[in-house]
């Protein structure tokens, strides 16, 4: 999920913790409704400026809203390769590159 989709998810989470409606959360955020529901389905990139008036009509701060948001999922076996060929000569990453490659054939021809 993009990052602007997860946070419209954590505004909401949070407004309706706080038992309020989006027109509630507007009216204290001084942001029109529509604004609000826009943000909360993740389809408008919204400002710092917007930010800090939903935080403070959630009463919480810009640190607890994004304390949760799980950052994009790590993939640590390519971290590990990347780290491994990064320690490579130029001429040791064409022959890794190589051997990658052939492997991918190899197991492409395998499954047709």
């Amino acid at each position: 999920m993009e990052l602007i989709k997860k946070l419209g998810e954590r505004i909401r989470i949070l407004r309706k913790e706080k038992g309020l409606s989006q027109e509630e959360l507007g009216e204290r955020a001084d942001i029109h409704t529509n604004h609000i529901g826009a943000i909360e389905r993740g389809e408008k990139n919204v400002t710092i400026e917007s930010l800090i008036k939903v935080t403070r009509g959630l009463g919480i701060t810009l640190d607890e809203l994004f304390r949760h948001l799980e950052p994009a999922e790590k993939d640590d076996d390519l971290d590990k390769i990347v780290q491994l060929l990064a320690n490579l000569s130029a001429e040791d990453k064409q022959l890794a590159l190589q051997l990658i490659s052939t492997v991918f054939e190899w197991e492409k021809e395998k499954y047709q």
